[in-house]
């Protein structure tokens, strides 16, 4: 049987934003899940951090962990705070910026 969800235990609780910590000057991210249906990335980002302007082939789930993100799609900022979510649509440009310490769980739906 191959493992369909890695880097992270099976069968107990997790606490999704202490899976990553902070770096400074950095985004980390961990991925959980990636295939050609979907992928599960966690994120962390240091204040000031930044995934630039792109579009994804899939629809794309954010929300966040911890810390607040600005969320910009089609050119308009959004900001999420812990426990927020919003969806950036396929093939629409949106970047994602650390607007304070921020984590994220990232599931993009091909």
């Amino acid at each position: 049987m191959s493992v369909k969800i890695k880097n992270i235990s099976q069968a107990e609780v997790h606490v999704l934003k202490e899976q990553l910590s902070y770096q400074e000057d950095q985004v980390i991210s961990k991925t959980l899940a990636q295939n050609k249906a979907v992928s599960i990335t966690l994120f962390s980002f240091a204040k000031g951090e930044e995934i630039s302007t792109h579009e994804s082939g899939g629809d794309a789930f954010v929300t966040c962990l911890d810390g607040v993100g600005k969320i910009t799609i089609d050119g308009v900022d959004y900001l999420l705070h812990e426990g927020e979510s919003i969806i950036m649509p396929a093939g629409h440009p949106h970047a994602v910026f650390g607007e304070e310490a921020f984590k994220m769980m990232l599931v993009v739906v091909f």
